[in-house]
């Protein structure tokens, strides 16, 4: 079970755990393929239930090897998804969505996202994400690496229902806390960091080893643990092996001193002006 304080809530009232587990890069080695289910099984037994894929990885291999590692588990998983921009029409935008689900082997996508903003008017995808609810296809929808402009585009387009924006959020990417966070929280639509260890490279930070060895814990718990503690914020780690989901798990058990944070700002300053978001 999913403690309260691990735990994120939408705007709908609905709550997801603030941990849960990316699949970017999976499915797409069979070699690796047994360890990789085994990696996404152990995250829900251990509280981790959002998965989160996309049609983009591996051209819909990282969905299907999702949809086999929710056999009977299906009622346990906040499953979330997206679609390609190029395919964000009205009409593409539903066809995309239900070959996803067919991958999946699903019937229906807890979180659907548009992956990232396209030519297609925002009002046509909005349109889209409301005839999928209504059918019962998606639970609810949002954005995937929308900046600020962006996001207030998508609210004029009559995106009010937005239940979260996913984007490139860690310690060495801390732009979006200058002026897209706090206009995220001010509109209460919560933030999910992907890429939150920035692909390994901060597992090698000397700052963020000597946090790390202050509490025992790994430069993965402490770079995790640091996102936890921001208001409204989720992250979704990938893990390709069950020692390192387990790994990732603890670090909602990891909690930072303020000394810590103080080191850390030091080491990774907040920003002082806008940024451009960035993606990977």
């Amino acid at each position: 079970m999913t403690l309260a304080a691990d735990v994120i809530e939408l705007p709908s009232g609905q709550t997801m755990p603030v941990l849960g587990q990316g699949t970017w890069y999976l499915g797409e080695r069979p070699a690796r393929r047994r360890d990789e289910i085994a990696a996404l099984r152990a995250g829900l037994g251990l509280g981790m239930t959002v998965i989160d894929t996309a049609e983009m990885y591996g051209d819909g291999a990282s969905e299907e090897l999702v949809g086999e590692a929710i056999i009977g588990r299906r009622a346990d998983v906040f499953l979330v998804d997206k679609v390609l921009p190029s395919n964000a029409s009205r009409r593409g935008t539903v066809q995309a969505c239900r070959r996803s689900l067919q991958r999946l082997g699903v019937d229906h996508i807890d979180l659907y996202l548009l992956h990232w903003r396209g030519t297609h008017p925002l009002d046509e995808t909005i349109e889209a994400f409301a005839e999928l609810v209504g059918a019962g296809d998606i639970g609810q929808w949002g954005v995937s690496n929308f900046d600020l402009s962006d996001m207030t585009e998508l609210l004029e387009a009559g995106g009010t229902s937005c239940a979260t924006n996913q984007i490139l959020y860690n310690l060495t990417r801390r732009g979006p806390e200058y002026d897209l966070l706090p206009w995220l929280r001010e509109h209460r639509i919560p933030v999910m960091a992907y890429s939150p260890i920035e692909q390994g490279r901060l597992l090698g930070h000397p700052q963020v080893a000597e946090v790390a060895a202050r509490h025992g814990a790994t430069p993965a718990q402490v770079a995790l643990a640091w996102l936890l503690r921001q208001e409204m914020v989720a992250a979704i780690p990938r893990s390709s092996k069950p020692e390192h989901t387990r790994e990732n798990a603890d670090a909602r058990n990891l909690h930072l001193t303020d000394e810590d944070v103080a080191a850390l700002d030091t080491a990774f300053p907040r920003p002082v002006s806008p940024q451009p978001l960035e993606m990977l």
